[in-house]
Parts: C-alpha cells; sequence; structure tokens
C-alpha cells in the first residue's frame, strides 16, 4: 500500500488541499491565533498547535474514508503522517510568503467567480447566497473570514501554476510515450502534473534556504 500510495501523484495534490481546507472549515472562528501555541515558525508566520491538530484530524479523516479497514494508527506511523502534514503546512507559508514577495494579488473578480463555482454553495447548479452563509455559520466562521483564507488558497494555485507552467515535457520524454491515444494522453498528464509538482517543491525546498523555520517537533510526538 505504501508504494502505490507514493506513485500517484495526484494523491498528494489532493492531500495538499486537505491541508487548505483543514483551516477553512474547522472550528477555526473560535481560536486565538495570537495566544495559541506555536508548532513552528516560517519567518514571522506561526503555524499553531491547534491548526495543526485540525489538519491532522482532517488528514486522517480522508485516508480512513479513502482505505477504510486497511488504515490505523500503525499504518499512519509508518507513512510518518504526523510529519507529512506539518512539512505540508510550512511549504504553504513558504509559498504564500513567496507569492507576497513578488507581489502576487488575487483581485475581488478572481475571489468571486471562485466562490461562486464552489459545489457546495449551488442549488440546481447555481451558486445561492443563503446556502453559502448557512453553512459558514454551520462552521462558526465569518464571511469575511472564509474569504480570506480563500484568497490564500487561490493565491497557492496561483503560485505553483505560475511555477510548474514554466516546465514542459521534453521532446526525450515525449516520445517515450506510446499507445493507444487516450492512455497515451492521461499518461503524458501524469508524466507532466508529477514533473511540475516537483518542480514546485525544488522551489520551497530554495526559498525554505532563505527563511528562519523553527519547529517544535515535541509537540507533534
Amino acid at each position: 500500500m505504501l508504494k502505490a500510495m507514493r506513485k500517484h501523484a495526484k494523491f498528494f495534490y489532493v492531500f495538499f488541499f486537505i491541508i487548505i481546507l483543514s483551516f477553512i472549515f474547522w472550528g477555526v472562528g473560535t481560536v486565538d491565533k495570537q495566544t495559541a501555541v506555536p508548532v513552528a515558525e516560517i519567518g514571522k508566520e506561526k503555524i499553531t498547535l491547534d491548526e495543526y491538530g485540525r489538519a491532522y484530524d482532517r488528514t486522517v479523516d480522508f485516508y480512513r474514508e479513502r482505505y477504510k479497514e486497511k488504515f490505523d494508527d500503525e499504518l499512519a506511523k509508518k507513512l510518518k503522517l504526523r510529519e507529512a502534514v506539518l512539512d505540508s503546512l510550512i511549504d504553504e507559508r513558504v509559498l504564500l510568503i513567496a507569492a507576497g514577495n513578488i507581489g502576487m494579488t488575487v483581485s475581488d473578480e478572481e475571489l468571486e467567480e471562485a466562490i461562486r463555482n464552489e459545489p457546495g454553495f449551488t442549488r440546481n447548479g447555481v451558486f445561492d447566497r443563503e446556502i453559502y452563509m448557512r453553512i459558514l455559520q454551520i462552521n462558526r466562521i465569518t464571511p469575511e473570514y472564509f474569504e480570506n483564507e480563500k484568497r490564500y488558497e487561490l493565491m497557492l494555485l496561483k503560485m505553483k501554476r505560475l511555477i510548474g507552467e514554466a516546465f514542459d515535457l521534453t521532446e526525450d520524454e515525449s516520445r517515450q510515450i506510446s499507445g493507444e491515444e487516450q492512455t497515451a494522453k492521461a499518461f503524458r498528464q501524469a508524466l507532466l502534473f508529477d514533473k511540475r509538482q516537483k518542480a514546485v517543491k525544488s522551489y520551497v525546498e530554495g526559498i525554505k534556504k532563505q527563511i528562519k523555520i523553527k519547529v517544535n517537533t515535541s509537540l507533534i510526538s
């Protein structure tokens, strides 16, 4: 199972967004992040223990839903899931810092379009503000908070796209792909996706060398 998980890059793409969603829809409106305990500090940014806990719990829920009885505490340890969640949160912060450094922004129009296209906020395929407000209320968060976090999510997407789109398959890589058209296309997309994900990871690791990062691993052990 471990080998299969490592093979599917798209799974880790989903995992990355579990981390983002974990601090949008998990009762975040009741947390005082100024006084919460930091499990990691990235420059002036902090990842609180409470934020980490929400991300970890949501990730575990995702694994259990996907792998059913095959997923247990022992497998979580083998996967080093606690460390992986923290690493993802740190990478996320690094990308946001990098985005700020280059002056990247998310316009009000981009934000509005993204919210209107959220399936959970629609009725019969059309955005419904009543549903939108009700979901936020149930999760005890304000529209202002949600929209700020949505901006962060869109910023991360834009940064990943900006970095990844600078890379494409080489002629040699393309020539090695053969077979039925649809299968070859799917394989090409998977290969390109993996290459761009590695480019983003490499970019993040480079930025990390320029930022002071402090991690308190004892808080997650």
